[in-house]
């Protein structure tokens, strides 16, 4: 496995998972939950996110030609324009989703953190349209290395949080994130209408 190629796969794809928001959210939640609730939270929907782009990378071409019948391109950019105003939305307003703290344990694990906080539009087409650039299996150990690295982030969130809002770092760093998803989400539509134009 070429060792470039891996860590160009981690980086987006960490990036899109983007674990700042996460130690927002978690630390939000803390007046909701108990600390051994709060783990809960963080493993179970680390785990539910990898299987869910898992599938999707080794299912994709089956999902989107044979069940749905859609082309790649229009995938791409769709969820680019969704990526776009996530992060304009981190950029101007400090939030890329608002979550509903009246939400059940059950019911937070797995929306909205699990989808599409972690496996959301950005980390699904990045498990569909990575493969091809760098390669099923490279893609594969980015994945489970970017939500490890997530899942421990999010498991200190309490500490990091507190540290982050004490200096008033949090708010910089969602903004910061957010014009990063922004370009990632813009770049994504490029390609898709590039690809699109290539087919005519």
């Amino acid at each position: 496995m070429h060792l470039k190629l891996f860590l160009s796969a981690f980086v987006a794809l960490f990036a899109l998972v983007n674990p700042i928001h996460k130690i927002l959210v978690i630390t939000s939640l803390q007046s909701h939950f108990s600390e051994k609730e709060l783990k809960y939270i963080s493993l179970k929907s680390s785990l539910t996110a990898l299987i869910i782009l898992i599938f999707f990378l080794l299912l994709s071409e089956m999902i989107f030609n044979y069940i749905f019948h859609i082309q790649l391109y229009a995938f791409r950019i769709i969820c680019g324009v969704v990526l776009i105003f996530n992060g304009l939305s981190g950029l101007q307003k400090g939030v890329l989703l608002n979550i509903d703290q009246n939400l059940k344990l059950t019911d937070v694990t797995t929306v909205p953190i699990a989808i599409p906080m972690i496996a959301g539009p950005a980390t699904i087409t990045a498990a569909v349209t990575f493969p091809a650039h760098y390669g099923r299996l490279v893609t594969i150990i980015a994945i489970v290395a970017a939500l490890t690295l997530n899942l421990l982030i999010m498991l200190n969130s309490k500490k990091i949080g507190h540290v982050l809002i004490k200096y008033n770092f949090m708010n910089a760093l969602i903004r910061i994130t957010g014009l990063f998803v922004a370009t990632i989400g813009l770049q994504m539509a490029f390609d898709g209408i590039t690809n699109y134009i290539q087919t005519l």
